[in-house]
């Protein structure tokens, strides 16, 4: 059985007992934070039902992102810049430049825990998106805001955070486990320590773990070619790409 939501990719039933949301929504258009002059809109579902998890799963594999309790998808007019990737865990080597930084960091120590927020954490936070991301939604968010961001799931949802030998906290990782993979859902850090290249590390991190679990794949949200912010990820290969028919290897020159 398969469901066609645009852009051309057939949502395939491959799940038990998983079932599509009854409704999908569109957002009104806005301005693209990605990619100037363009417009954004997506596609969006509530993630509720008898099975959650299996549910999604299925839309995980089909390119969708979580919020809160909201799965939702790129379907902007005229454009698929936006591309879902996810490293390939097994076959993963980091380069001689990410070694170096897995070492700069091995003081450090990962905590994994249920997803609580925290003041602590909401100051870090502060911090990350008034020097990364002034222009963007989340410079306004107050500490309620951040706290939906946080606990707000409907899914198996961790927080992994990182301190130092003071005990300080350096950085912050949000993951939803699926079926076949960990999902880097948001991450932050703190902005002065840039010796240590936390945003690199955290994803490292989150690769091994997945490794650790015995899962195929990390996903890394969504890959755009043209934006300083998002095209980082190339560096992590092998890497799939979701494609019309299916996740292909990409392929780098």
């Amino acid at each position: 059985m398969a469901r066609r939501l645009s852009r051309g990719y057939p949502l395939v039933m491959n799940h038990a007992t998983a079932k599509l949301p009854k409704y999908f929504y569109r957002t009104a258009p806005q301005a693209c934070p990605y990619l100037g002059g363009r417009v954004e809109r997506n596609i969006f579902a509530e993630l509720d039902g008898q099975d959650v998890a299996g549910t999604y799963d299925l839309l995980a594999r089909h390119g969708f992102r979580r919020s809160h309790k909201i799965v939702y998808r790129p379907d902007c007019p005229g454009c698929t810049a936006c591309v879902p990737v996810r490293v390939v865990t097994a076959e993963f080597s980091p380069s001689r430049n990410m070694r170096r930084i897995v070492r700069a960091n091995d003081d450090l120590t990962a905590e994994i825990g249920p997803p609580h927020a925290s003041i602590e954490q909401f100051r870090l936070f502060q911090r990350y998106v008034r020097t990364r991301h002034a222009d963007g939604e989340m410079a306004g968010m107050n500490y309620v805001d951040y706290r939906g961001m946080i606990e707000e799931t409907s899914v198996d949802t961790r927080l992994a955070q990182f301190r130092d030998p003071q005990g300080e906290l350096v950085a912050v990782c949000l993951i939803d486990a699926l079926g076949d993979g960990l999902s880097a859902v948001y991450s932050y850090f703190d902005v002065d320590r840039a010796e240590r290249s936390l945003g690199t590390y955290a994803i490292l991190w989150l690769v091994q773990r997945s490794r650790i679990e015995g899962l195929p794949y990390t996903y890394l949200g969504y890959w755009i070619a043209a934006s300083r912010k998002m095209a980082y990820k190339a560096r992590f290969q092998p890497l799939e790409a979701l494609a019309p028919d299916g996740w292909e290897r990409m392929q780098f020159t």
